[in-house]
């Protein structure tokens, strides 16, 4: 057994219960610590003094430290027997344009003193870049198209350097388009209330989902289920283009459908933003979500999950 995985039988009794650290506790992260539940010990990493109280009301017990000042890090190391990493790289990089700082300085705060038995990453699916349309696995190489994917394609190199040398089982979990309608943003009905355009059918791409909670015990199976250095696409069941997707969600919602505009006008109409997501089309296939962390989809298409009730 690696010396970072002692039994919790061997550990004073104050230790025995695992104690998950999670980085990034926005949505996803607050749904992780409501999923594990009074099972394990929670704690946080924060960078606000303002939600230290909220998190303290949830269970959580907050660490105050921020992954751009690595000094304030230190204090991680050995707390968190498991560790869920989702916050997101820098929007714009420093010295290099293509790094990860953030979680080059998690994981070394991490490897100061004993590392925890798992760490889960949450990553994107568009390391992959255009992929045409095509069907994508797991296995299908990185072709980053951005600096924000090329930076979490070294972010995963990074952790997955972490896995091998600090010998922690390191899972990468690909996360597509998140929604919820409990969600800030977590729908598609602001967009259709504005009348945001769509591509026209022939120029449209094809795109991937899932529901935050469905996305939350994915990573909670990962923690424990996840097989060494394993990328996992966290995607449902969804075979839908952009615009089909809009056109569905405001059929649920009794709203207008957004108009639909060739690709060859839409940088007229559209924020590059969003130009960029509707610049690469790929299907996720999930099939080791199911079959490897054996995760059953709560709600397995966008139709089940926009029309799900809020907490």
């Amino acid at each position: 057994m690696p010396s970072n995985q002692t039994p919790l039988g061997a550990l004073p009794a104050r230790f025995r219960r695992e104690r998950v650290l999670v980085v990034g506790c926005g949505d996803v992260g607050l749904r992780v610590a409501r999923a594990l539940g009074p099972r394990v010990r929670l704690l946080a990493l924060t960078s606000s003094p303002q939600r230290v109280a909220g998190l303290r009301a949830q269970g959580i017990v907050p660490l105050q430290g921020n992954l751009d000042q690595p000094a304030t890090l230190a204090r991680l190391a050995a707390l968190g027997t498991r560790v869920v990493h989702l916050a997101p790289p820098p929007a714009e990089g420093d010295e290099a344009w293509w790094r990860d700082a953030r979680t080059t300085a998690l994981l070394a705060a991490l490897r100061l003193r004993t590392p925890p038995a798992s760490l889960v990453y949450g990553s994107t699916s568009g390391v992959y870049g255009d992929c045409g349309g095509a069907r994508v696995t797991e296995a299908r190489a990185v072709s980053p198209a951005t600096p924000r994917a090329q930076r979490r394609v070294n972010a995963e190199a990074a952790v997955r350097h972490f896995g091998r040398v600090a010998q922690v089982r390191a899972s990468i979990l690909r996360i597509p388009g998140i929604y919820a309608p409990d969600r800030e943003g977590g729908t598609p009905r602001e967009r259709l209330r504005k009348g945001t355009p769509v591509l026209v059918a022939q120029d449209d791409v094809y795109t991937n989902h899932i529901h935050a909670d469905d996305l939350a015990r994915a990573v909670v199976a990962a923690l424990w289920r996840g097989r060494p250095l394993r990328v996992v696409h966290a995607s449902d069941d969804s075979e839908l283009k952009m615009g089909d997707y809009f056109d569905l969600a405001a059929d649920l919602y009794r709203l207008p459908r957004p108009p639909r505009v060739a690709r060859s006008t839409a940088q007229d109409e559209l924020p590059l933003m969003l130009l960029s997501f509707m610049g690469e089309s790929r299907r996720l296939d999930n099939t080791r979500l199911k079959r490897e962390l054996r995760v059953q989809l709560r709600y397995p298409t966008v139709h089940t999950g926009l029309l799900a009730p809020g907490r």
